[in-house]
Parts: C-alpha cells; structure tokens; sequence
C-alpha cells in the first residue's frame, strides 16, 4: 500500500517537471552610457605623506611615600598591586665616597659579606634560605651608597624580611668567606686592567675630581689597596658607616605604608648605632684644560676617548636645562656628536654624552670608542660640536626631540617592581622629595630655549672639558699633538705593584 502511494507520488512529480513551461531568458539591456575614466592612483604615491603618529599614552608616574621610625629608620614605599609581588631591601646611604684614600675597595668588600653569612647561617645555608622563597638577592654598590634587596611573593614578603634583618643586623663576617671573596674581588680587578674603557674611566675620574676627591676612584679599588685590607677593615667600615639613621627600609609593589611600617617595627625596630647619613662631597674645581691624559695601550685597534669635567649635584637649579643641553648634544641618536661622529664621518660605532648628578657634583661626560687611525680627526670633532653650541644654537626642532626623549623614557625605570625599588633608592642617595620624578618632568617640560642655550655655553665650553685617551701612544702622540689641546702626559695604570701616577708623555 505505502509502496503503491509512494510511486504514485513519485509519478506526479516527474509529470509536473516534464509538462513545466521553461522560464523566459531575460530582456535584453542595452549597454549602459560610456562613463569617462578616471586615472588610477599611482600605487606609491602614499610614500608622498609621511604617517602620523598616535597619540602618546598618558604619561603616568608612580607615587612614592615616605616615613620614619623612632630609631631613625626611613621607610619609603611605592604601591602597585597588579602583580603580588613585592620588592624588599635596605638602601644603606655609605658608599664608595665613604672610602679612606688607603683602603679603596673597602665598600664593595664589606658590603658584599653581608650576603656570605648571616645570623646563623653560612654563606650556602644564606643562599639556599632566599633560594626556597625563589629569589636571589641583588646587591649593589655606589658612589653615595649601596643596596641590596629581592623581589618575592606577596605571600613571602614575611620571610623575606626576616632574612634581610639577619644579612643587615646579624652579618657573620666569616674569616674564610672574606679570604673566598677578596681573591673574587682582586681577580675581578686583574679582568678590569685589560678593559680599555675601565682604564679610561679610572683616569678619567681623577682627571675632573683630583686624585684626593672622594668622587676621584671608580669602585672596587685597586689590586694594590685590596691587597691590604684585612677582615677589620671590612667589618669597621661596615660598623662605622650603617645604622638606622644612615639606611632606609625599602618596599615596592603589592604593599601599602602602614604594612610597610609594621614591618620595619618589627625586624628593624631594635637596629641601633650611631652612624648618620654622611654629607655631600665638597664641589670640585672646573679649570681650564692644561692637558691631554693618555693611558697608554700599545697595538689597540680602537682608541677610547673620554671629555668632560664636573657636572652638577643632584637638585640643582640648572639640572633640567643643562640635560637637555646634553642630550642635544650627545644624549640620543640624532644628537650632534653622534650623528657627526658615526653617521657623518663614520669613526665609530656610536658617541654619547651624559650628565652624571649625585649627591655631590657628578661628572659631566661625553664617550666613543673610535678607529684608531682617526683618533685625532675624532677628538677634533668633538671640541668641535662643543664650540658649535655656542656658535650654532640649539633650535627649536633640537630641543623639542630632546624634550620628548626624556620625558618618554621614565617609565622604562618603573617597569618593574625591582625597577621602582632602585628608584626609591636613588630618592634617598640623593635626599630627593618623593614627588621628585614628577618635578623633574615639569622641569624638562618648562625648561626655556635661553635657559638650555645659557647652561649649554656655560658647562659645554671646550676649554674647561678634561681629555682622557687610551690607546696607542704613538699613534695617539703623532695625531693629537698637532690639536694643541694640552700637554700630552702619561697616565700609569695601578697594576698589581704600582698607583696611579701621571708623567709628561715622552717626545
């Protein structure tokens, strides 16, 4: 039955498709009006109008907070609480500036042993104790002061604290540890004296501070002084130069100032001594260039020059429009030095300049590392570009790149936890307010034309830049003589058996 219904069905269909009339092909159109055509763009002509950049992101900076307990003790601290993650440390405000002239090294040598041993730990069980709250703490060691301190969990900042108080309060100084890490700290000098760029710096310091300045050594000392330290002199230093009145607690990230507080009450609330925060090195002399200090390298490929003389110290008037004066000059890519001496000339890879502020005066300081058989056509251009800012001033398409420069880059100092915390700590090296970054930025942005172009001829005048060379003493004299820019002198390098000394360059 339901197969004889089906083909009828079937049947009916296919009846109705065969006896369908065909459907009627469209009308015709008739062809539409011919249009005039309009030439095709050329395809590069897009490369004619240069894109326009974005909106800048809102420049935002972190806030710092500051406080103090009743034995002295600062705390400062910045709140970020994206991550849980905290940056603990102690900014202690001694540094390599703090050194007697006979035992330079003395700050590294102390500082570092407070990580090889501490309260009841040696130095494997110290390190195993940070290693189970997944850190490794960082230490380091500066001209107004020193710092060491780990990132950790949120969870661990408790633990993380009490070990810290063990490495400040409770450092063993270990007899075999001190021997271990003197013999790290001379081997580290031994590399330092095959570093070209080393020994520039190292006569470079004494060239703009004088040998007897506090600023006047680069740190870690000499294989000479460190010789001669003992364990005593290590743990003196350390005794005389840290307490709660000469350190800060510092604490960056998921953290707020009351927990901050709590916590320095209760691991650094009993710290004791009677060490105070030292005060800024006395302001060196700028004279007038009377010579030329060469370290001689005899055979180097490159010839490393030095310029430059005392800067400013940190938070004075002039600091905003004379770094902008510098970065014109040799801050960043496009600056005059760099594209004169790399792009223009091709001398070297890259020159820069730098304005150094500490807490005393820092250095003023322009670098490259140029070819050997140009060193004299290179140094020439420098006291070149130098004279140049003065007879060819700063524009104002200059001064708004270096502007936007500096502004742009504080946020890359505040990317991180750690990165906030080393921040903090320089607040405190240099007796900054905690709303200094945000000066600085309204200093850069209001800094005027005639107050950049003022500094720069002040500080950025040829005649009083300090000249440091290393490299081939032959070729150096046959090519930098003829410059007149000084008197030529040998500047001796403080090898294992000698000092640092300087004799006139034999003719």
């Amino acid at each position: 039955m339901h197969r004889r219904i089906l083909t009828a069905l079937l049947t009916l269909t296919v009846s109705a498709c065969a006896t369908t009339k065909p459907a009627e092909p469209p009308p015709t159109e008739s062809p539409p009006a011919q249009q005039p055509t309009t030439p095709a763009p050329d395809a590069e002509s897009f490369r004619a109008t240069q894109p326009k950049p974005g909106a800048p992101p809102e420049l935002v900076l972190p806030t710092f907070e500051k406080a103090q307990l009743d034995n002295g003790l600062t705390v400062i601290i910045s709140t970020r609480k994206e991550l849980p993650l905290v940056f603990v440390g102690i900014a202690f405000a001694a540094g390599v500036s703090q050194e007697p002239p006979a035992k330079l090294g003395v700050a590294d040598l102390a500082y570092r042993m407070l990580l090889e041993g501490a309260g009841k730990r040696d130095t494997v069980a110290l390190d195993n104790a940070f290693g189970d709250l997944g850190v490794s703490p960082a230490m380091s060691v500066e001209p107004d002061g020193a710092f060491v301190g780990a990132r950790v969990l949120t969870t661990n900042v408790d633990a993380a604290m009490s070990l810290l108080s063990d490495v400040v309060l409770r450092p063993t100084f270990d007899a075999k540890a001190f021997d271990r890490r003197k013999k790290q700290q001379l081997g580290e000098l031994v590399r330092r004296m095959g570093d070209p760029n080393f020994l520039a710096q190292q006569a470079y310091y004494q060239a703009v501070f004088g040998k007897d300045h506090p600023y006047g050594h680069t740190s870690g000392g000499t294989p000479t002084t460190v010789q001669s330290l003992t364990l005593a002199d290590a743990k003196n230093f350390y005794l005389k130069n840290t307490g709660p009145r000469a350190a800060a607690l510092i604490m960056t990230g998921d953290v707020t100032l009351p927990q901050a507080v709590a916590w320095a009450k209760k691991y650094f609330g009993g710290w004791k001594g009677g060490a105070v925060a030292p005060k800024p090195p006395p302001a060196p002399p700028a004279p007038p260039r009377e010579q030329v200090r060469l370290v001689p390298k005899p055979g180097l490929e490159q010839t490393v020059v030095l310029v430059g003389r005392p800067g400013l110290a940190a938070g004075h008037p002039d600091e905003y429009a004379l770094e902008l004066a510098t970065t014109v000059f040799g801050g960043f890519f496009g600056s005059r030095l760099n594209m004169n001496i790399r792009e223009d000339k091709g001398y070297s890879y890259g020159a820069n300049a730098s304005l150094g502020t500490r807490l005393g005066v820092g250095p003023l300081t322009a670098y490259a590392a140029v070819r050997q058989d140009v060193t004299g056509p290179a140094l020439n251009e420098f006291m070149k570009e130098l004279s140049g800012l003065k007879t060819k001033p700063i524009t104002e398409q200059e001064l708004a790149a270096a502007r936007e420069g500096l502004i742009r880059a504080f946020p890359g100092a505040f990317e991180t936890v750690e990165g906030l915390g080393g921040s903090a700590a320089q607040l405190y090296f240099h007796r900054r307010p905690m709303d200094e970054f945000k000066k600085s930025v309204e200093g850069l942005r209001d800094a005027s034309a005639a107050e950049v172009q003022r500094v720069a001829e002040a500080y950025l005048d040829p005649a009083s830049m300090q000249v440091v060379l290393v490299g081939d003493p032959l070729v150096i004299q046959e090519q930098v003589t003829p410059l007149n820019l000084g008197k030529l002198t040998l500047v001796e390098t403080a090898g294992p058996d000698t000092a640092p000394a300087s004799r006139p360059a034999t003719p």
